[in-house]
């Protein structure tokens, strides 16, 4: 049989993988080593070659994307349509299940699969029916609770609470949770993929049907899988050893929502008589860039282990730059991308990769500045996140409570138990009598219309804000910033909230404070507007300014997490600190910290032609100072392939200049960043930056309480701190 059409693209070992014997089959597939090729082949060969029906094969993917490619790339390989075959997600394919065996799956015919904002909003209502405070058991907690259950295959009343009130709660909420969902005929995501394992595995005729069925199984991105997903793949092909998953070891990087790197591992276990083979070459990126990947990720233990490889030479050597602070890192990163274009690139083939959401926002004001396109992948920008937006409605009702569109964002947020009766009562009211809402909310406390706990409630809101308002009147920006984002409540409610994103939202409320303190208010076009007017006219225009359009040439914005799967020519790898990237968190966790480490191979593995990593040697983070060492990850790195822009060093200037022999610090003549100084204006600041010569010495200082200031060091007189 000719065969030429489904190998002869192959390299070596994608034709090992695509041709192997019909057995279990785990296939290492490195960064940019042709994976969904290989799938695509293998399904092709199994019906050319070995004359299986596409009735009788399964392809599971993580996305529909990437489902919907996979069936394209078939059909057009195979010149057929690809609609016999099951190709699709978990999720999807379990749905298919569950629609076509719903009774014995125990839920009605007509069920209906619910969101997660659906799932919320049924956690509140049976929450509140248990009179459970949702200040102490916040709901979106007892949600990823439940979900993180399912994800590990455990019903309620399989729970052990162990003598734990937590835990003998949320097993309360889970109970109810599963009453209410099974008397509605709701399904969510995770009840989706329990459901249909449970399908399978308590009836014996149906899981012989599909086994059968099923001859043979493909699974993309197997290092992605959690602990019910597998447990699915085995129930299917337990006994016929049939499975063949495609995944890489060193890009488990979502263990954080459940995917279980152990599954790779445990493959071998389950499946004894498995094949193995390393895909290694790479077609994406320089030998440079390929290098690094490979000496970074050896530091890491218990690895399957591969060794990628190119034959397109060694490329540029990687770019490291150390910046001052952030600000310089983002000047640094702009510059370069607009070099880039001034040299024919495209903004589109460039990207920016970050650990935290909360580092864009640095970057998008160099951009916005620079009039750059640019677009942040797979997440809002800065101004536009939810957790900004309540920030900045709570401070513009501190000046101006009668602002109805900000009253309604942050009445009941966080929770206070201001029912829609209320909000619906005070809404009509001030239509009828032409009041904002706060006005109709007074005249409402005042005609003791509401019941006592509305009451109260309603009566601690506007107690909030005008307390806000007078306590804040004779601080600075910043501080303002950083009093209502605290007294409001809203760093609490996404503390409470497990997962990483509660986290980022809080990193980002810090950040904001961060932006308030660098704002740069030029009172002399104010327009008799005060700081905190002018820092929120700004917030608004900022949000306003609408990101570029996915077909338009945009520079790329994301965290790392977000770039798992994407390919950039040139790409920025920042914030390279400890305690930023690997996280703070990962530092005292072993297993956490070698996942960081797989972060950043995953984020060199993304560059094709040129990579520059960078970071600062001061930075303003979460609403605080701090001058961190460079990531270890850098240190990891081969010095071969590395090209340091700029040492790291103490910066000494002359003291020719006769000026600066003045009272002060300019008489010392030597100066280190970081060093601690004291202005008579502006109070103790650090040296950040310096610059020129003679009389012409500049030094860049961040102030305590003024800011980041540039002074002329033969006039400014400043001081040892």
């Amino acid at each position: 049989m000719d065969v030429s059409s489904i190998i002869t693209s192959l390299n070596d070992d994608q034709r090992l993988a695509v041709s192997a014997p019909m057995q279990a089959m785990l296939v290492l597939a490195g960064a940019g080593s042709g994976k969904t090729r290989v799938l695509v082949h293998r399904i092709a060969w199994h019906i050319q070659v070995n004359h299986i029906s596409p009735y009788n094969i399964l392809a599971v993917t993580f996305t529909n994307k990437a489902a919907n490619e996979m069936r394209n790339r078939i059909e057009e390989l195979l010149e057929t349509p690809a609609r016999a075959m099951w190709i699709g997600t978990f999720h999807g394919l379990a749905h298919r299940l569950l629609r076509q065996h719903a009774k014995q799956a125990k839920l009605p015919d007509t069920f209906q699969v619910m969101d997660s904002d659906d799932q919320l909003r049924i956690i509140k209502r049976l929450m509140k029916n248990l009179n459970l405070d949702d200040s102490k058991w916040p709901p979106k907690q007892a949600q990823w609770f439940i979900n993180a259950q399912k994800d590990e295959g455990i019903r309620a009343k399989h729970m052990h609470d162990n003598g734990d009130f937590y835990n003998r709660q949320m097993k309360d909420i889970y109970l109810a949770y599963e009453d209410v969902c099974q008397r509605s005929g709701l399904v969510d995501f995770a009840e989706l993929l329990l459901r249909a394992h449970e399908l399978l595995r308590d009836n014996e005729d149906l899981l012989a049907f599909y086994r059968q069925r099923f001859q043979q199984v493909h699974v993309d991105e197997f290092q992605d899988t959690n602990t019910i997903q597998y447990a699915w793949l085995r129930l299917l092909t337990e006994g016929n050893n049939n499975l063949f998953v495609v995944g890489d070891d060193d890009q488990s990087i979502y263990g954080w929502r459940g995917a279980k790197i152990e599954n790779i591992f445990n493959f071998q276990k389950h499946y004894p008589e498995h094949g193995i083979v390393r895909l290694e070459q790479n077609y994406r990126s320089t030998g440079h860039i390929l290098k690094a990947a490979n000496t970074l990720i050896a530091n890491n233990d218990n690895r399957m282990g591969k060794e990628l490889w190119t034959a397109a030479g060694e490329g540029q050597a990687i770019s490291l730059y150390s910046a001052f602070n952030e600000q310089d890192e983002a000047y640094f990163v702009v510059e370069k991308i607009r070099q880039w274009v001034r040299d024919g690139g495209l903004r589109s083939e460039t990207a920016i990769l970050y650990r935290s959401n909360a580092q864009s926002r640095q970057f998008e004001e160099r951009l916005m500045t620079t009039a750059t396109p640019y677009r942040v992948y797979g997440g809002l920008r800065f101004f536009e996140r939810m957790e900004i937006k309540n920030a900045l409605a709570y401070l513009r009702l501190s000046t101006n409570p009668h602002d109805d569109p900000s009253f309604e964002r942050v009445v009941n947020t966080p929770t206070r138990g201001i029912g829609a009766k209320t909000l619906d009562d005070m809404r009509i009211l001030a239509r009828e009598q032409q009041l904002s809402l706060w006005q109709a909310a007074l005249a409402m406390l005042e005609s003791n219309q509401l019941p006592a706990r509305a009451s109260n409630a309603l009566r601690g809101f506007l107690n909030l804000i005008i307390a806000l308002g007078e306590t804040t009147k004779e601080l600075s920006l910043h501080e303002t910033v950083k009093q209502v984002v605290e007294t409001s409540g809203l760093i609490e409610l996404y503390k409470k909230e497990k997962q990483d994103k509660g986290e980022a939202r809080v990193e980002n409320l810090e950040e904001l404070v961060n932006a308030a303190r660098l704002f740069d208010y030029d009172s002399e076009n104010a327009e008799n507007l005060g700081e905190l007017d002018m820092f929120l006219a700004h917030a608004a225009l900022e949000a306003g300014e609408m990101q570029g359009e996915v077909d338009e040439d945009c520079v790329q914005l994301m965290t790392l997490h977000s770039a798992k799967g994407l390919e950039f020519k040139l790409v920025f790898l920042v914030g390279l600190e400890e305690g930023l990237f690997p996280s703070q968190q990962a530092l005292d966790d072993a297993g956490r910290l070698q996942e960081e480490r797989r972060l950043c191979y995953v984020g060199i593995t993304r560059a094709m032609q040129q990579l520059y990593l960078t970071h600062a040697e001061s930075r303003r983070l979460y609403g605080k100072d701090s001058y961190p060492r460079a990531s270890r990850f850098l240190r990891e790195l081969p010095p071969e392939s590395i090209q340091e822009i700029r040492l790291r060093a103490n910066v000494s200037r002359p003291t020719t200049n006769s000026a600066s022999q003045s009272k002060g610090l300019g008489s010392k003549g030597t100066y280190k960043l970081g060093q601690p100084v004291r202005h008579e204006k502006f109070g103790e600041g650090v040296v950040l930056q310096m610059e020129g010569e003679g009389e012409q010495e500049r030094v860049q200082i961040n102030f305590r309480n003024a800011g980041i200031k540039w002074l002329m060091l033969a006039y400014a007189k400043l001081d040892a701190a």
